[in-house]
């Protein structure tokens, strides 16, 4: 199974429950988002995205063995922000999720995203 591919459709499409199979049960989620992560607030916050943006585009890829680093564009009505993903992979799941955001972007073209 392409895991990092299935991944990326998965979450960009929408679709919670595949994401939801691809993570491992133990799974380490970080993020520098200004508020708590663990695998659910991921999800709901990957379904705030896919449900907002216009399109969610993979900008570069660097896939490895055991794992990728993604760099994705979150298009937005009124612009652009930046997100950097790192995954790693055992075992046909996902261990680690650690998403970089480009904060000041993402604040301004998806208010909101990550409140509670």
């Amino acid at each position: 199974m392409d895991v990092i591919g299935f991944w990326t459709r998965s979450w960009t499409s929408d679709d919670p429950a595949a994401v939801r199979k691809l993570l491992a049960p133990d799974v380490e989620v970080e993020w520098n988002l200004d508020a708590p992560v663990d695998d659910e607030e991921l999800l709901q916050v990957q379904h705030r995205i896919a449900g907002f943006a216009d399109k969610v585009t993979v900008a570069g890829e660097t896939l490895a063995e055991d794992g990728a680093t993604l760099v994705y564009d979150l298009v937005a009505p009124f612009g652009t922000a930046r997100m950097v993903e790192f995954l790693a992979v055992a075992d046909g799941r996902i261990t680690e999720v650690r998403q970089v955001y480009d904060v000041t972007l993402t604040d301004r073209y998806f208010p909101g995203l990550y409140d509670n």
